[in-house]
């Protein structure tokens, strides 16, 4: 066992024996290659993460990958983008979705995440990944992302609050409670395999109905 942001995660297997061999196609090879480093740099944080292993659990050989993809940074990046981008646009069209059948946009935003994430758990980690050496290329591009949905989160915050409180650091505070509370979540899902994106949904949704009775007197 290894840990990874302070979590213990299970070694790596091999994503397809047949990755290294001859007749494969490149855009296959790259796939696999991103899907592994996706798993290898969530699982294990940015600094945890070698070229050696993610080449070793595709098998390919490290001067393929670095073929294809260049050095760590380069990988890291090409595994960030997709993820950053997929996670902007799942909270963005959740929070534009203000229909009246609409369940609330805390659980609406909630269950894009989840349905965003289904398949690929351990990429909310790319994002949020404290071990991304800083003023590097690799960490702008995440805060870039990380920006993007805080910047929603504000938005909702706000609205969650209206006029509810006079004091601006409220929202912020909220803010910050809710990126802890959905990494906190995400966490919880990689440790229940069994739990699909649905099933996540429905719980948060019972867990929001109770939350209430925290605050009786």
């Amino acid at each position: 066992m290894t840990t990874t942001h302070g979590e213990p995660t299970p070694e790596p297997t091999p994503h397809s024996p047949q990755a290294g061999t001859k007749g494969v196609p490149r855009a296959t090879r790259e796939r696999q290659v991103l899907e592994a480093a996706t798993e290898e740099f969530g699982r294990r944080g940015y600094g945890a993460t070698t070229v050696a292993a993610v080449a070793a659990s595709v098998g390919v050989t490290k001067p393929l990958l670095h073929q294809y993809f260049g050095g760590k940074e380069d990988l890291y990046i090409a595994c960030l983008e997709p993820v950053g981008e997929r996670l902007v646009h799942a909270v963005r069209a959740a929070m534009s979705d203000d229909s009246p059948q609409s369940p609330p946009v805390h659980l609406r935003v909630l269950s894009a995440l989840f349905d965003a994430l289904e398949g690929q758990r351990e990429a909310w980690f790319v994002l949020y990944d404290t071990t991304l050496p800083q003023d590097s290329a690799a960490a702008r591009r995440a805060a870039h992302y990380r920006d993007a949905i805080d910047a929603l989160a504000a938005t909702g915050a706000a609205d969650v609050l209206g006029p509810m409180s006079g004091d601006p650091l409220d929202a912020d505070a909220l803010q910050y409670a809710w990126r802890g509370l959905c990494t906190a979540l995400v966490r919880w899902w990689i440790a229940h395999p069994e739990q699909s994106a649905e099933d996540m949904t429905r719980r948060c949704s019972r867990l929001f109905a109770a939350a209430p009775a925290f605050g009786a007197e």
